[in-house]
């Protein structure tokens, strides 16, 4: 095996101020699974991530708690790397953004990309909290939709009618951090002007993201590239800007120089040159690993900073889909929000780490857990079938041999199959189709039971003679485990290092079965898995339930919102609203539109075409064909996109926690409710 390929590995970085859950994990373990291939191959490959230490959010967390800052992300920091080597994602370096080594690498961009002409100053008006003394970000200002009039909106988007708009034109905006109604106020801002490099990233993005994304990326392209303000006001949490007192690099600034500062610190640990994995001329091969919702900082603010900072740019950038549990959002109330200690208190994390596997390629598709599925797949082929082979063939070889295998292999044509094999299974990891290698691997495992099962040594060793036919076919069946066990190696882990010892071998390189085990002594065979009870997946949802009622008892009291109630109503008003079941027929993208989609609803005697501002909880596809409520006599209203000919009930705080309200399954199209 050549050990040519240098290759760095990144995974995007957790933010610091919440917990791990399985919705996260789908990212960091489809990575600690193609990093281990690759070292499993003999390449050099090191994989680092921190966690992302900045910004207001993180500010207003510590301020909450009365803690500092810097004690809210070292406290995190440690329950990250505990749930992470919970699930045994082998990090060579975890760091933080709030390193020495983040500050000189954001400055030194900084400067390189100010001195070649690549950054703008100019004047803004934003809106600003006069008792806490600081600029509220957009998602810190609530009010009233400009449009519609809906309350509690964000002050960059109404996620009632899906208007877009500055914070400025909210109505009755008041402050989420402190009440205080904003002010506006002149701040002068820093911006990246990434128009500068249209060309070059239209070249880039061809070659080096997948092709679902590039449809994504040519929107942006045809919508023309916008500056980017990379400055933040004090108080801020992060690195102050070299030539600018007062003025902070913004949170998304620092975060990917985080990749950087984190091999920076592993190799100078480790005395490897950091420019020969960052320099322009660089031979090695550098990859990030991202959800397809920060797409936009990795695919274009990204590569384009490092091209006009002198640095080399990526070689891929793989996006990811999200989690769903039981084909619906992660819930909370229905316990499916599961964080990654809640599940490691009950279940194996290699269970997991096989199910993602067996479900994830390598477009950008969302994956779904379902917990039923998930205990019959883990129990049918990694204890039914895998752990099987060795089950029924080691008790044989140590019971009647000594724990000597035979000197030759019963069948070695189907010894060469299974080696042979690996060529497509490794070439399935390397393109992060992981359901493929799945798939091909429980197929060899198939083969091998089959032939388990036509030798029948349970049958020959109670026959007198057959001592040597009983021999070689469970010989025969440990050398198929041991292949079978090496291709899933990178999946398991910790069952290939226990089964590692039982076949009494050191080598677990990927190439090391082209030689067969043949009179060598194996040991005592230890159970690798146990079947996955109902009643654990029922543990693990009750629990997930009671953190969070934990959660909210403890939390600290939220202060009452200052925003005016509405005008009473009278009954008659009231009753004057038509409520009716609907069944969504169709529902799509609207093209310009960052929190709207397009529905076309059946009410049964006809159909009419809603506009809702719900794309950050529902993709599309998941809505078709379910059934939900909406107001039929609201007048239409003329909107940017359209006409919008009524309006579908949902609830929630907002942005990926809202739900279309859902009747009872007996109902129909067009039912009112009353």
């Amino acid at each position: 095996m050549s050990n040519e390929r240098k290759i760095l590995v990144t995974s995007a970085l957790p933010y610091a101020n919440g917990p791990i859950h399985l919705g996260h994990l789908v990212e960091y373990i489809q990575t600690d699974i193609w990093v281990r291939f690759q070292k499993q191959r003999g390449n050099t490959c090191t994989y680092v991530c921190a966690d992302d230490a900045h910004g207001t959010p993180i500010m207003l967390k510590a301020d909450q708690m009365g803690i500092t800052p810097q004690q809210l992300i070292d406290k995190v920091s440690e329950e990250h790397q505990r749930d992470f080597a919970g699930f045994m994602v082998n990090f060579d370096n975890y760091y933080s953004t709030h390193s020495e080594e983040n500050r000189e690498f954001a400055s030194l961009i900084y400067t390189r990309l100010r001195d070649a002409g690549h950054i703008a100053k100019r004047t803004i008006t934003q809106a600003y909290d006069p008792e806490k003394e600081m600029f509220l970000p957009d998602r810190f200002i609530k009010g009233e939709c400009p449009k519609c009039g809906a309350a509690d909106q964000y002050g960059d988007s109404c996620e009632a009618c899906g208007a877009t708009y500055s914070p400025t034109e909210l109505k009755n905006a008041y402050s989420a951090v402190s009440g205080a109604k904003p002010i506006e106020k002149d701040s002068e801002h820093y911006f990246f002007k990434l128009e500068n490099f249209e060309e070059f990233l239209q070249g880039w993005v061809d070659t080096h993201v997948q092709s679902q994304m590039k449809h994504k990326l040519n929107e942006w392209f045809e919508s023309g590239l916008q500056q980017w303000d990379i400055s933040r006001d004090a108080p801020y949490w992060g690195f102050e800007i070299p030539d600018a007192p007062g003025k902070y690099f913004y949170v998304w600034l620092d975060a990917p120089i985080g990749y950087m500062a984190s091999f920076k610190n592993w190799a100078d640990k480790n005395g490897v040159n950091f420019d020969e994995y960052w320099a322009k001329d660089s031979d090695a091969e550098l990859y990030h690993f991202i959800g397809k919702d920060i797409a936009y900082f990795h695919t274009l603010f990204w590569p384009a900073e490092l091209h006009g900072a002198g640095f080399r740019t990526p070689t891929g950038v793989f996006c990811h889909g999200f989690l769903t549990v039981n084909g619906q959002k992660m819930s909370k109330s229905r316990g499916t929000f599961i964080m990654a200690e809640t599940y490691l208190n009950h279940l194996k994390p290699e269970y997991l780490r096989y199910y993602f596997a067996a479900k994830l390629g390598s477009g950008i598709d969302d994956i779904d857990l379902s917990l039923d599925d998930f205990r019959l797949r883990v129990n049918a082929d990694l204890v039914n079938k895998v752990v099987n082979i060795a089950s029924r063939c080691a008790g044989f070889i140590v019971k009647k041999f000594d724990g000597q295998l035979a000197d030759e292999l019963a069948e070695p044509a189907l010894y060469a199959e299974a080696v042979a094999a690996g060529t497509s299974i490794a070439e399935a990891y390397e393109k992060r189709e992981y359901a493929r290698a799945m798939r091909e691997i429980m197929a060899l495992a198939d083969k091998a039971n089959q032939y388990i099962d036509a030798a029948q040594p349970w049958v020959l060793a109670k026959q007198e003679g057959m001592e040597a036919q009983v021999q070689a076919c469970c010989s025969m069946g440990i050398n198929l485990f041991r292949v079978i066990l090496n291709y899933l190696a990178p999946v398991l882990p910790e069952v290939a290092k226990q089964g590692a010892a039982f076949l009494n071998i050191d080598d677990q390189s990927w190439d090391a079965i082209q030689t067969p085990l043949r009179n060598h002594k194996i040991n005592k065979f230890k159970p690798l898995m146990q079947r996955v009870e109902p009643e654990q997946i029922e543990k693990v949802i009750e629990d997930s339930k009671q953190n969070l009622q934990a959660a909210q008892a403890n939390a600290p009291a939220k202060k009452q919102s200052l925003e005016p109630i509405a005008d009473e109503i009278s009954f008659d008003d009231f009753a004057k609203v038509d409520l009716r079941v609907v069944r969504i027929a169709k529902a799509e993208h609207v093209e310009g539109a960052d929190k709207l989609l397009r529905l076309t609803l059946d009410l049964g005697e006809g159909e009419r075409n809603v506009f809702a501002g719900i794309k950050s909880a529902y993709a599309p596809e998941e809505l078709e064909g379910k059934l939900t409520v909406m107001v039929a006599n609201l007048a239409p209203r003329k909107m940017k996109f359209g006409m919008s000919e009524g309006m579908v009930l949902a609830a929630g705080p907002g942005g990926k926690d809202l739900w279309i309200l859902e009747p009872h399954s007996g109902a129909q199209p067009g039912m009112r409710i009353k």
